[in-house]
């Protein structure tokens, strides 16, 4: 009698043989289809190839838009010196330090009583909130304008500021609502069980575990409001006008290579401020970040 036993060497060829299958297959699976680079390449050079364009001849040396003739800061320095342009630029800052500043402080006490809110009011203003978000600017600035005449306001930077408030107080409060939200509201009524008033609850508890969505938030809107032209363009007067309404009005009597030097530096101002509305969220995060900008 003859016992038949199973060589091990077959699950192991087998093994041997599938093993090398699988690995194509997850190569293959794991190729990047070149189709989707190639679209993505092509998107992002439409995208950013016009803005390559000038901050490129930002650096010509030459008075022309279309021959380089080199590199040099010539027109970073005829900004500079340019009265007007710097006038321009330091109401446009005054403007934005406003706009942050007022929306800021509005948005934050409207998030926090949309959240805190438990009637079908406050539901509603939530709805409502959303609307200058979806609405085209060009609309909010004409009717920014037509409310100004209307109550025979004369425009000015002081109608720009209040336009721009307004405007960015539903980006503050939209920001700031879902941070709300999270916050666990049986740490601030700990707080007043221990003998805080409901305002240093807020004053002591809330707020600085809003801090750091609330300087985000305020970072961003700044950046929002310094290169916005629509509404500034509906809502400014005459004289002194933002940065942004002074470069529309000098390229009406044609591009002149300092406007691509105004162009970059706004640019790259913006690009730092947006790179840092999302670095503090992180940098509050870590492990003694808050100590780190307090100084303690």
């Amino acid at each position: 009698m003859t016992s038949t036993r199973t060589s091990p060497a077959v699950p192991e060829a087998a093994g041997q043989e599938t093993r090398p299958a699988s690995r194509r297959r997850r190569g293959r699976a794991e190729r990047r289809p070149r189709i989707a680079i190639a679209v993505t390449a092509l998107f992002f050079g439409l995208l950013y190839l016009p803005i390559g364009v000038v901050v490129l001849y930002s650096l010509n040396s030459k008075k022309s838009l279309t021959v380089f003739g080199g590199f040099s800061l010539r027109w970073y320095r005829a900004f500079v010196h340019d009265d007007v342009l710097i006038s321009s630029l330091g109401t446009s800052l005054k403007i934005s330090l406003a706009a942050m500043s007022g929306s800021v402080l509005l948005g934050v006490a409207l998030a926090i009583g949309l959240v805190r809110s438990r009637s079908r009011l406050g539901s509603l203003a939530g709805l409502i909130m959303l609307v200058p978000l979806i609405t085209p600017e060009i609309v909010t600035g004409v009717a920014s304008m037509l409310l100004f005449k209307g109550v025979g306001v004369t425009l000015s930077t002081a109608t720009v500021t209040l336009a721009e408030i307004t405007f960015s107080i539903s980006y503050v409060t939209v920001i700031l609502r879902s941070r709300v939200a999270a916050l666990n509201p049986e740490v601030e009524e700990a707080a007043m069980d221990l003998g805080a008033t409901r305002w240093q609850a807020l004053r002591l508890v809330t707020l600085p575990a809003l801090l750091p969505t609330v300087l985000a938030s305020a970072v961003l809107i700044f950046a929002l409001v310094f290169d916005d032209f629509v509404l500034a363009y509906f809502t400014t007067g005459v004289d002194p006008q933002p940065l942004s309404v002074r470069i529309y009005s000098a390229i009406r009597f044609g591009v002149q290579p300092t406007i691509n030097a105004v162009g970059t530096l706004m640019l790259a101002g913006s690009i730092a401020l947006i790179a840092l509305a999302l670095f503090i969220p992180r940098l509050f995060g870590r492990k003694g970040g808050l100590e780190l900008l307090s100084g303690s």
